[in-house]
Order: structure tokens, then sequence, then C-alpha cells
């Protein structure tokens, strides 16, 4: 994958916080306090995400209800007003995000009690305090420089599919206390896992073409790098503050081991 100079300080500025975000999966899978309560409360959280957004859509419509509502506003324009690749590109964006609902949600009803109802996105509208602190830093980004802010929120979401590919490496581990729960996980991950290594490059393919200035650069590693770390924050609360002391500072002070940037497995990707 060809990249300039500028797209890989990029990269490398983001992939310690990357390495942080990761590390808050790999510090809960084996916290002496995880149990089903806490499985199913993060995943409850992460349905959310799926639903509403961290600062992708309005926090009223999020991303299922914003683009049906667009759908249906642009179905007598398409090939008029509305080229039929962009509306493709939003159908294929909702159908994506409510897959991505529809794994984590049945992982957590797959750890439902006998009694215990069902998830509903309904259930879901309230989001905790560091989810929302993110979304309203996102927000404020966009509105101070809406270029740079919609390009850092697009480059930051997934945090690199940490979550995805650390949930799938439960798959080597269904058996003991959270065996079957595992399972769970790293089935939802792995059904979610392509779809947002896809989303991630869409948020870096381009940069190179969009003619930025050096100081256009900065201002992106320099909004991008607050994101990550609001990303970390958010995660380490999603799943109940399993990172503490010296490594979550280390997490937050961007200085884990990087995370390696698979430059040709998104170079076949974008080829395919």
């Amino acid at each position: 994958m060809g990249v300039s100079s500028n797209l890989k300080r990029l990269i490398d500025a983001a992939a310690p916080y990357w390495a942080g975000e990761a590390e808050v999966f790999r510090s809960y899978w084996t916290w002496d306090k995880r149990s089903r309560e806490t499985d199913r409360q993060w995943l409850a959280y992460q349905c959310s995400k799926e639903v509403w957004g961290s600062g992708l859509a309005p926090l009223d419509k999020g991303i299922f209800l914003g683009p049906a509502e667009q759908l249906v506003a642009m179905f007598t324009k398409i090939d008029i007003e509305h080229d039929r690749h962009e509306v493709l590109d939003i159908a294929e964006g909702l159908w994506a995000e409510f897959a991505h609902y529809t794994a984590f949600a049945d992982a957590y009803d797959g750890m439902a009690e006998p009694g215990e109802g069902k998830i509903n996105p309904q259930m879901l509208k309230n989001s905790w305090k560091e989810d929302l602190d993110l979304s309203h830093l996102r927000f404020a980004h966009k509105k101070e420089n809406p270029k740079l802010g919609a390009r850092a929120t697009s480059f930051t979401e997934g945090g690199y599919c940490t979550l995805f590919s650390e949930g799938m490496k439960l798959k080597a581990q269904t058996s003991g206390l959270h065996g079957k729960r595992n399972a769970l996980i790293a089935e939802a991950c792995s059904k979610v896992y392509d779809d947002e290594f896809g989303h991630m490059l869409k948020g870096i393919v381009g940069l190179d073409i969009e003619g930025l200035t050096q100081d256009e650069w900065r201002h992106l590693e320099r909004i991008s790098v607050e994101q990550l770390k609001g990303r970390i924050v958010m995660r380490n609360s999603q799943f109940g503050y399993p990172l503490t002391g010296k490594t979550l500072d280390d997490a937050l002070g961007g200085r884990l081991p990087p995370l390696t940037f698979d430059y040709a497995k998104a170079e076949a990707r974008m080829a395919a």
C-alpha cells in the first residue's frame, strides 16, 4: 500500500494508542472481576454504539435511522440528483451496521438466564458518559474544522479493529470459567471484523489525494490523537475499568509498544 510520508506519520502516531485500546480487551479477558454480568454490560454498550454511534451521526437518529431516512428521501432522485453508487454505499453501510448490532445482540442474548428479556435498540438510547464525551469531542472537532474533523472521526473509528481482532482470539479459549461466553464473543467479533477493517480503510484511503497542507496534516494528527485517547477512556469504562495505574497511564501517554499496521493486508483489501 503506497502511502505518503505524511500519512505514514499519521499512522505511526496512532499505532501506540491502538495498542492502548487493545490492552483494555486483553486485560479484561483475564481480569478477576470479569463475570457474566460484566460481559453482558459491555456487550449492551457495544450494541448501543452499533445503533446510536459515537459522534458518527446525530444522537437522536444514530447510524440506523439516519441513513434509513436518507435513503427514503433519495429514492425518487436516484440517477437524477444522486448517483446510484452513492445510494448503494449508504444502503451497504446501513446493512453492515445493523449486522454488527445483530451479532453483538445475539451474543448478549446467548448469555441470558431463563426469564431475562432480549435486548432491543430502544433500551440502549442512553449511552454512558465516556462514550458521550467521545461523541462531543468528535462533534467539537467537526465544528472547529468540518473537513479535518470528519477525516479524524473516520480515521479513528474502530481503533484499528482491536476489539474485533482481540475478541476473535477467544476462539482458542472456549473451556473453563468463561468458555461458553468466549465462544459467543469470538463468533460475534469474527462476523464484524472484515467489515470494520474495510471501514477503517475508508478512513485512510483518500487522505493522500486531499491535498492537505503541512499545517493541516499536523492538525489532523493532533485531533486524531485526542480522539484515540478518548477511545481508550471510553473502552476502559465500557469494560469496567480493567486498566488502572501505570498501565493506564502508559496507554493514554502513547507509551505502549505500537501495533504494526498491516500495509500488505490493506493493499490486498483495496485491490479486491
